[in-house]
């Protein structure tokens, strides 16, 4: 058989293998929203959203610095098969529950209210303030970063009686005891984006036996669930 089979190769997966953090922390992008906009005879606008939530796209090329970089590079890219495995990458300007310069805290975001009955609650970030605000689903958070608090008091996780855990692919907070009608859930957390290449091509220049140039390694956000 040869060596590049891919015979019981599942595409259009996730594999949980980071995009290397050395990589990532060079990458450059951020979230983008896709939006219509028409403009009448008056000269007003009419601006229509095409889609409710943002979805984020990174360059990674500006990460490598190295030829042992790009030898990483090609190695994960060939071991994703290009755009069809989708993986975590870390988004160094946009990682955590609070804002990136402060520590995270079990009371950084709300999750809901307890109702005696539901025992998962999703992971989410807010965005501004009131009406106005954006909010955002989390994935792949980093599980032994999460902390967690009932009526602002901080709770411990599975390993003893409170009885909580996390699933990181649907990026969910699970009680193993439905928390009483009237609960607040609050939590804090580092997380992840689910992204993949949005090329099947990676364009490598080698310019010397330790120089290399890539023009473009581009990644874009997908939805796990």
């Amino acid at each position: 058989m040869p060596e590049h089979s891919i015979e019981g190769f599942d595409p259009g997966g996730f594999d949980d293998v980071a995009f290397p953090l050395a990589l990532a922390r060079g990458s450059e992008g951020g979230p983008e929203f896709s939006t219509a906009i028409v403009e009448t005879a008056s000269g007003r606008e009419q601006r229509n959203q095409n889609r409710a939530a943002a979805r984020l796209r990174f360059n990674a090329a500006r990460g490598l610095r190295s030829a042992a970089d790009r030898d990483l590079l090609l190695d994960f890219f060939y071991a994703r098969r290009g755009r069809a495995r989708a993986f975590p990458l870390r988004d160094w300007a946009d990682y955590k529950s609070c804002p990136t310069t402060q520590t995270v805290s079990a009371t950084d975001q709300l999750l809901g209210h307890g109702d005696g009955a539901r025992r998962r609650f999703a992971l989410v970030k807010r965005y501004g303030a009131g009406a106005a605000s954006y909010l955002r689903r989390i994935t792949l958070p980093q599980v032994d970063s999460l902390r967690v608090a009932l009526d602002g008091v901080e709770v411990e996780g599975a390993e003893v009686t409170s009885g909580w855990s996390v699933d990181r692919l649907a990026g969910e907070l699970v009680f193993d005891v439905a928390p009483d009608a009237g609960v607040e859930l609050r939590a804090g957390f580092i997380f992840d984006v689910p992204v993949r290449f949005d090329s099947d091509r990676l364009e490598v220049a080698w310019l010397a036996p330790g120089g290399h140039e890539v023009a473009e390694v581009p990644l874009v956000e997908v939805i796990l669930s």
